[in-house]
C-alpha cells in the first residue's frame, strides 16, 4: 500500500469507533505519521506540563479540550508534511477551517458507530497499569478481575471510560464533531465506513477508499 495515492488522511468517528486502531495500522502499512491528539494530551497530563493541567479538568469531564489548546500542537507537526493520518483532529467545524489553512487533505474517513455499541465497547476497554495495552473486557471475554494477559499487570478503567463520561463524549460529539460529516462531505472529501464490523472488515474498507 505505499503507493497509496491518499496520503494526507483525517479520521472521524465517535469515541470508541476504532479511529486508532486504524490509525496505527495505515500508519505502519503506509510509512505516514499518527497524530492523534488524545495521545498526545494524556502524554501531556501525565507529565502534568502546563498544557496537560489545563486539559486534564476538560478530558476527566468528557469535554472537548478547547481549540486553542491544540490547533498549534498539531500544526506545528503536519505543517509542510506530505502525508499524515490525523486521529482527533479536527474535532469541530472551526478546526476544520484552521486546518485547511495549515495543509491540503486528500480523504476524511468517518466510521461510523451507534451510541449504543460506543457505551458497550467503552465502559469494557481496560488499561494495564504495566505495559500500557489497552484491552477489552467484552471482546476479549475478561472478568472485571482479571490480570493484563500480556505482562500480569493490573488492569484499570480510565476515568473517561466511565459510563456516564461516556454518555457525555458521545452528546458532545454529535453535538460539535457530527458537523464535520456535512463539511466535509459539501467538500466531496469524505468516505462512510460502517465501524460496527469487525476490525479487518473494517480496514479492508479503509484501504479500498485509499486508492479510489
Amino acid at each position: 500500500m505505499g503507493g497509496a495515492a491518499k496520503t494526507r488522511i483525517v479520521l472521524l468517528g465517535p469515541p470508541g469507533a476504532g479511529k486508532g486502531t486504524q490509525a496505527k495500522r495505515l500508519a505502519s502499512e503506509l510509512g505516514l505519521p499518527h497524530l492523534s491528539s488524545g495521545d498526545i494530551l494524556r502524554a501531556e497530563v501525565g507529565r502534568q506540563s502546563p498544557l496537560g493541567i489545563r486539559a486534564q479538568s476538560y478530558m476527566d469531564r468528557g469535554e472537548l479540550v478547547p481549540d486553542a489548546l491544540i490547533i498549534e500542537m498539531i500544526a506545528s507537526r503536519i505543517e509542510g508534511a506530505e502525508g499524515f493520518i490525523l486521529d482527533g483532529f479536527p474535532r469541530t467545524v472551526a478546526q476544520a477551517e484552521a486546518l485547511e489553512g495549515v495543509a491540503s487533505i486528500d480523504v476524511v474517513l468517518n466510521i461510523m458507530l451507534e451510541r449504543g455499541e460506543v457505551i458497550r465497547r467503552l465502559t469494557a476497554r481496560r488499561v494495564c497499569s504495566d505495559c500500557g495495552a489497552i484491552r477489552n473486557l467484552a471482546s476479549e471475554g475478561l472478568d472485571e478481575s482479571a490480570s493484563c494477559p500480556s505482562c500480569g499487570g493490573t488492569l484499570s478503567q480510565r476515568d473517561d471510560d466511565r459510563q456516564e463520561v461516556i454518555e457525555h463524549r458521545f452528546d458532545v460529539y454529535t453535538e460539535q464533531t457530527a458537523p464535520l460529516v456535512s463539511f466535509y462531505r459539501e467538500r466531496r472529501l469524505l468516505a462512510d465506513i460502517d465501524g460496527s464490523r469487525p476490525s479487518d472488515e473494517v480496514h479492508a474498507a479503509v484501504l479500498r477508499e485509499l486508492t479510489q
